[in-house]
């Protein structure tokens, strides 16, 4: 799965050797299905615990703070949960239609967005948790750890290592001449 602004061949990877272009389209939307399984699972653990809490005894009083995080967590679920399952429902309404290419680039970006929606999910629920057990200040400050982590090991590290790769082939390709090497 590629990350935002990446080029054709970040987004989707090279093609393989003797690969064609439908082929690499097969396996890259077959590897991106894979990668999205262990998101929907966690969305759904998510989902599960957030429609849990609103009946449980503690909950009963939450305050209004709680009341709006819980409805944004909540709402951020529910789109985490739609975006992730999107892929699926887009490559079946275009079965067949001659558009692999098109569905492998949609459904990454639907991929993206619905990892951008579970994370803010995460964060609101643990807001909405830690509030409830010590209080705003100590909610915002796990909330906000929790933030910087899900940034670094989603986000920053992956970009970092996107970088350092242009700037190696950069590299090569000069040492070579100007050839784009593939890998």
């Amino acid at each position: 799965m590629g990350l935002p602004g990446g080029n054709g061949e970040h987004e989707h990877g090279p093609a393989r050797p003797g690969e064609s272009p439908v082929q690499r389209a097969d396996r890259n939307f077959q590897e991106l299905i894979s990668e999205l399984r262990v998101l929907q699972t966690g969305v759904q653990f998510l989902f599960g615990f957030l429609l849990i809490l609103a009946v449980q005894p503690r909950f009963a009083d939450p305050t209004t703070f709680g009341r709006v995080t819980y409805v944004v967590t909540l709402a951020l679920c529910c789109a985490a949960t739609a975006l992730l399952m999107a892929p699926v429902a887009y490559h079946r309404a275009l079965f067949a239609k001659g558009v692999k290419p098109e569905i492998v680039r949609v459904s990454s970006r639907f991929a993206l967005a619905g990892m951008l929606a579970l994370f803010l999910a995460i964060v609101s629920a643990v807001l909405l948790v830690v509030d409830a057990v010590l209080g705003l200040l100590g909610a915002s400050i796990v909330s906000a750890a929790v933030a910087v982590l899900f940034a670094l090991l989603w986000y920053a590290v992956p970009l970092r290592r996107l970088r350092a790769l242009a700037r190696e082939r950069e590299a090569h390709a000069t040492k070579d001449g100007g050839s784009s090497p593939s890998v």
